[in-house]
């Protein structure tokens, strides 16, 4: 017993040094000594007893260090019995009151933490450990909530609590940095922009100020001052954690190059950092550099073998590639790691549909249909999107298929979803595969009905525009396009563009250049003027001008030297003119790489090696992209040379007779009068040869 004695009365002595610290605000009068189990008037006629305070105090410190270590409950409510006592003796007492709290919250009992914590501020608003406690409890709540499930209104009770707490301690760094992520939750993004720059402002060399920062300005959009913030941070002081946030900036940006840069910095301050690993082979395939790519996502996969999505990535990777069964093996070890994945199994349909293999895919797409559907019909946004998502896959399956009936259903449900963005969505590909099916007026009906669906839609009314101009209305159509100029630049470009398509298809050559001069004056990213000089070069192309769209295809491949749509176009115009073989083979090969999938990409091959003299693979690669897009006329055209190189003249003959057929079903836009001359001319050519051939057995 003498023993417990002396360990009470050390507790007390360190308990009173504690507890005095409360006695200049009780002497100010600031607190009002009120608490649950004690009425005012009766606290205000209670002298405190601080001995019994002291001692009481202490048992509930010497209970509360036994529940930390046991976690007992009775030992809880002994400490917080003890607490009540010792506030009974000293009512006066905040820090007493504060610690009752304090045990509330690290015993579960939330709701007697925030009244012990509230009734604490009510009596004195500038208790800072009080209003500490409460943004912890509020703070801690908010994690445990799902979104939407009452969270606003704690978040609310946050922010006010850490206004409050900025305010009472203004140079705290970590605090401000709090309340501007509070901010940012509740999409104030001007408010946590100003917190964020005042703890930058506090601790300039604190990195997740800077990192924070500038993550907000590139959530902003505004890549240049997130760049500008952490390029403040000079390069021997940046961090593993700094070099990451700066090669994210530079991914916003699309200087994939820079970024590759940053993220490989920061492997090397820090080895084991998988997601600097991560963003480094991202922006490595952003670049181009899928080989390179792909060596880091195997990095990933030996570091961690049961990260599912790496084995995505990398699946994805050799779909692209046309490495489709490896693909499939990467995606079926994911599969096996996340049962209820939708991603898996909607990746394992794409590499299907690449191989040709329609029904396996379609019956994947509709189990993922049928997993979100909703007996109601009723769908969140995020639903919605999920859906169309694999409506629209399932509809293109459908059209590879050549079902184009069923593929325009399945479109047809996407509009039905309702929204703008599925609405414009569905009907472009109803359009489109329309177009495919050269069913031009039906295709010209759908977009008059998407219009009058959705009247607002300056896309669809552009859609209609070059439909009725490809359908002979070309006059009224360029003038309802040239009416949606608004000055508007960011808009304007647009109608540039499309006025630019519409006339090079039309062949009025002169006015598309006009046009595509205007759009590339307002345009100030570089994809967008990318864009603008390759639709330059395609028009110089129609127009024979060919070395001058080879200048804008290399303006293209400067800026961009992954654009595969670039390589393909001047590849193919050059081996098509039978002009720098070699080159144009490269190029070609370049763009196949990038999409081994690409009926056009394949045709190009094809016809640079037969241009080349090497037979057997020009006939490998016509014969892969016939199979793509069997009723495209020029690669019929090409395989007729092919054969008719190869002594098959009977095959050449019935392939330019169907390429005759397919021109003659388009509309005037696709096709060139003068290849349809010169393949009739080698028709009737062979039809002669084969005539006398069969005439002389």
């Amino acid at each position: 017993m003498k023993k417990l004695f002396c360990v009470i009365s050390l507790s007390l002595l360190f308990a009173g040094t504690l507890l005095s610290q409360d006695q200049p605000a009780r002497d100010s009068g600031s607190n009002s000594d009120t608490q649950p189990a004690t009425t005012e008037s009766a606290t205000k006629a209670k002298t405190p007893d601080r001995a019994a305070a002291y001692y009481h105090f202490t048992l509930a410190h010497m209970y509360e260090e036994q529940v930390a270590t046991y976690g007992r409950s009775e030992l809880a409510n002994k400490a917080i019995e003890e607490y009540r006592a010792a506030i009974d003796a000293d009512p006066t007492s905040a820090y007493l009151t504060a610690g009752l709290a304090e045990l509330y919250a690290k015993t579960g009992r939330i709701r007697d933490a925030v009244v012990e914590a509230q009734d604490i501020i009510k009596r004195n608003p500038n208790n800072l450990e009080a209003r500490r406690l409460l943004g912890r409890i509020y703070l801690r709540s908010l994690g445990d909530m799902q979104a939407g499930s009452g969270s606003d209104s704690i978040l609310k009770l946050a922010i006010e609590q850490y206004e409050q707490i900025v305010r009472l301690q203004p140079d705290s760094m970590d605090d401000h940095l709090l309340l501007g992520r509070l901010y940012r939750l509740n999409n104030d993004l001007q408010k946590a922009e100003s917190e964020f720059k005042t703890a930058v402002k506090l601790d300039p060399d604190s990195e997740e100020a800077v990192t924070t920062l500038a993550y907000l300005y590139n959530e902003l959009g505004d890549t240049a001052r997130a760049a500008e913030v952490l390029s403040s941070v000079p390069n021997t002081e940046r961090s593993a954690k700094l070099y990451s946030a700066l090669g994210y900036t530079y991914e916003q940006q699309k200087e994939y190059k820079k970024a590759v840069d940053a993220y490989r910095h920061a492997i090397e301050l820090d080895r084991d950092n998988l997601d600097a690993i991560r963003g480094l082979a991202e922006n490595l395939l952003n670049d181009g550099q899928a080989d390179a790519a792909l060596e880091q996502y195997k990095v990933i996969a030996d570091a961690n073998p049961e990260d599912a999505q790496t084995y995505v990535r990398i699946a994805e990777i050799y779909r692209k590639q046309g490495k489709f069964d490896l693909a499939l093996e990467n995606l079926k070890k994911a599969e096996s790691m996340v049962q209820d994945s939708v991603e898996v199994p909607y990746n394992i349909a794409a590499i299907y549909q690449a191989q040709g293999r329609y029904d396996d895919a379609i019956p994947i797409m509709l189990d993922l249909l049928k997993k979100s559907e909703k007996p109601d019909g009723k769908y969140s946004n995020g639903e919605k999107s999920n859906r169309a998502v694999f409506l629209e896959r399932l509809g293109t399956i459908y059209r590879d298929q050549g079902n184009n009936q069923a593929a325009v259903e399945k479109f047809r449900e996407i509009v039905a979803l309702g929204g703008d963005e599925n609405i414009e969505r569905g009907y472009q590909q109803i359009i489109d595969t329309w177009r495919d099916a050269k069913e031009w007026q039906k295709a010209t009906d759908v977009a008059q009905e998407a219009v009058r669906k959705l009247p607002t839609s300056r896309d669809l009314k552009m859609v209609l525009a070059a439909q009725q101009a490809d359908m002979g209305q070309a006059d009224k159509a360029l003038k309802d396009v040239h009416a949606m100029l608004t000055g508007d630049p960011e808009k304007d470009r647009q109608v540039y563009i499309t006025l630019a398509q519409m006339n090079t298809r039309l062949r009025r050559f002169s006015d598309a250049e006009q046009d595509l001069d205007k759009a590339e004056q307002i345009s100030t990213k570089t994809d967008d003027k990318e864009y603008v000089w390759f639709l330059r070069g395609s028009t110089f192309e129609r127009e024979h001008r060919y070395s001058d769209a080879e200048t804008e295809f290399k303006k293209v491949l400067a800026s961009d030297p992954g654009h595969a749509s670039a390589l393909n176009y001047l590849g193919y115009m050059l081996a098509d003119q039978n002009m720098k073989l070699e080159e144009a083979l490269g190029y070609i090969k370049r763009a196949v790489d990038l999409d081994p999938a690409n009926g056009a990409y394949l045709d190009s091959l094809g016809w640079a090696y037969f241009r080349l003299g090497k037979y057997e693979l020009a006939e490998d690669n016509l014969l892969k992209a016939s199979q793509k897009i069997n009723s495209d006329p020029t690669v019929l055209d090409h395989l007729g040379d092919l054969y008719q190189k190869t002594g098959r003249l009977k095959l050449a003959a019935t392939n330019w007779e169907r390429a005759l057929t397919e021109w003659n079903r388009s509309i005037s836009a696709e096709v060139d009068p003068a290849d349809q001359a010169r393949v009739q001319k080698k028709l009737d050519s062979a039809k002669m040869k084969l005539a006398k051939e069969e005439a002389t057995k």
